[in-house]
């Protein structure tokens, strides 16, 4: 009679976790402005938050502040020597996103390239953002 018993199961390898994305990146001027302002700054901060809030015409906004602490629920991306916080409610929309930065005669500020902003209102201030697909 031969044996019947079924294979032993093999153990199961544990599936390495798919590395996460960056959720942001810089380009040179929007790092070099960024290290202009931490080292002006009045106090001591680690780096800039950057977030959305809802309001405005076309919905949200986005949001940069000076950091002062890196909050345990902050997505932290170092990029070209500079870090940026990004608020945890916010990652889904910012996802792919590049932030750069703008100076000319009539005004400076950064600029958010983002491939999740479905649109934006006529004066530059607000945007409407759909959760990126994954």
């Amino acid at each position: 009679m031969t044996n019947m018993t079924p294979a032993s199961p093999t153990p199961s390898a544990k599936p390495k976790p798919r590395p996460r994305p960056q959720v942001m990146r810089l380009t040179e001027a929007a790092a070099a402005r960024i290290t202009e302002l931490t080292q002006r700054a009045d106090s001591e901060i680690v780096g800039l938050r950057v977030g959305i809030k809802n309001g405005g015409c076309a919905g949200q906004s986005y949001t940069v502040e000076y950091a002062h602490e890196v909050k345990p629920t902050d997505e932290v991306v170092e990029d070209r020597g500079v870090k940026i916080l990004v608020d945890p409610k916010a990652v889904l929309f910012l996802l792919g996103t590049e932030m750069d930065y703008k100076a000319d005669k009539m005004q400076a500020q950064f600029i958010f390239n983002n491939p999740n902003q479905v649109s934006a209102c006529g004066c530059g201030e607000s945007v409407q953002l759909t959760a990126a697909k994954l």
